[in-house]
């Protein structure tokens, strides 16, 4: 049965629970307990988006177990539709823990063998209707295994022939992809029916990663690899697949903006003292989609994008700390406007 109701954005993806230090500042190996947060990067944008005013649904899935339900009834509190998201038999729902030891040093582990949100398949994507929405979000380790593999294109390719923008956030996780080229190879295939691609200077360049040889974590920072590469050909190469846009997040610095045409700007971050890094992209991803959907330019909307990031590095964790449409605009006001 068709739902008539439009919404403003889908997302698709991981979802977790996420176990921060308590102890900031403390290694990893000394951290005496953690807080129980929420994250995963669609369910963070999802959320990051619904804060600001916008009609979000995530498109995951979750075990059935205790975990998947402290998951959903966060959702459920931030006003979005659990009813469509499934909870998969014999999986289990994701998980991470993080060290933060502020400025730099944010270790990150993943459990996901068995993940739920990777058993995400293609009935699953015509049962959400991915037609109702203004805006999709993908990302990139969705991408990574089988099935959700097959129902992210699905979903893409849904989008793309009812002329809904398609919005990617590279998302890349080194340790999620058993064969490490793959994640070049998977985002490109993609490129050609999306409309903005959004992403990391490291996740630009690992889209033409061949071994791990070219990748270095140190201390397990996942997020933050250090990638060999020559950014300006990946950046050409990734705008000659047809993309309308490519931002470039780059931390304190902000974002550079790249057109279809060649062109390219910079967007100023804000100055702010950094807690904690986790969550700040998917933030910047929230705030840019609010301006996208209100037709505000690239330039504005990246403005938007900066400030919801700068107020989550703020904060200690990631989807519980999304901020409000007014604490935004408060912010940007207060720090030179648009």
């Amino acid at each position: 049965m068709k739902r008539n109701k439009k919404i403003d954005l889908i997302t698709i993806g991981r979802s977790s629970i996420d176990l921060y230090s308590q102890n900031i500042g403390s290694k990893f190996e000394n951290i005496k307990g953690f807080d129980a947060f929420v994250g995963g990067s669609p369910l963070n944008i999802a959320v990051g988006c619904s804060r600001l005013g916008l009609d979000t649904e995530i498109l995951t899935a979750v075990g059935n177990d205790k975990v998947g339900d402290f998951i959903l009834n966060f959702l459920e509190k931030e006003n979005i539709n659990i009813n469509n998201i499934p909870k998969i038999n014999g999986s289990r729902t994701s998980a991470v823990l993080l060290g933060i030891e502020p400025p730099n040093n944010f270790p990150l582990v993943f459990y996901r063998e068995n993940a739920a949100d990777s058993m995400i398949n293609i009935n699953h994507v015509n049962s959400f209707q991915i037609e109702r929405c203004k805006i999709l979000g993908v990302s990139g380790t969705a991408l990574n295994k089988e099935p959700s593999r097959s129902a992210v294109i699905h979903a893409i390719k849904i989008a793309s022939k009812n002329n809904i923008p398609i919005i990617h956030d590279l998302d890349f996780r080194l340790d999620q992809w058993k064969n490490i080229s793959s994640f070049g190879k998977l985002t490109k295939s993609i490129l050609p029916l999306v409309n903005v691609i959004i992403g990391t200077e490291e996740e630009i360049l690992a889209t033409n990663i061949k071994s791990k040889n070219e990748v270095e974590i140190n201390n397990q920072q996942i997020s933050s690899p250090k990638i060999k590469g020559n950014l300006l050909k990946e950046i050409k190469n990734i705008l000659s697949f047809g993309i309308d846009t490519l931002i470039v997040k780059r931390g304190e610095k902000g974002v550079k903006i790249y057109n279809s045409n060649g062109r390219s700007y910079e967007i100023d971050g804000f100055p702010i003292k950094v807690l904690n890094v986790l969550g700040a992209g998917d933030a910047f991803a929230s705030g840019f989609i609010y301006g996208y959907l209100k037709g505000w330019d690239l330039k504005k909307s990246c403005r938007m994008g900066n400030a919801c990031g700068a107020l989550v590095v703020l904060q200690p964790g990631c989807a519980n700390f999304m901020p409000t449409l007014n604490e935004t605009l408060e912010f940007i006001n207060n720090h030179g406007g648009f």
